[in-house]
């Protein structure tokens, strides 16, 4: 997947994952409960980012990221400082 952006500096480029529809007992969740989720995978990293790589999921701060849509897709750009974990699959 080609990402139309390219991180400078600390940033990361990442894509929200999707908000889970339903419960893992099977109930649907209405749209209006859903949790909106912290976490994202990695599409790019700026050249001074040491901790996280293309590939990884990352757990980052509320608020502190920024969404941009390029072509119909929405992006986030988040510092390297505001990644609170990356996720072990």
């Amino acid at each position: 997947m080609s990402v139309p952006l390219k991180p400078v500096a600390d940033y990361i480029v990442a894509a929200v994952e999707e908000a889970a529809t339903k419960t893992a007992s099977g109930l649907y969740l209405p749209s209006a409960s859903q949790e909106k989720p912290k976490v994202a995978n990695v599409l790019a990293v700026g050249p001074a980012v040491q901790s996280v790589k293309k590939g990884d999921k990352i757990v980052y701060k509320s608020y502190s990221q920024t969404e941009i849509k390029v072509d119909g897709k929405e992006y986030l750009l988040v510092q390297e400082q505001d990644v609170l974990a990356t996720v072990e699959a």
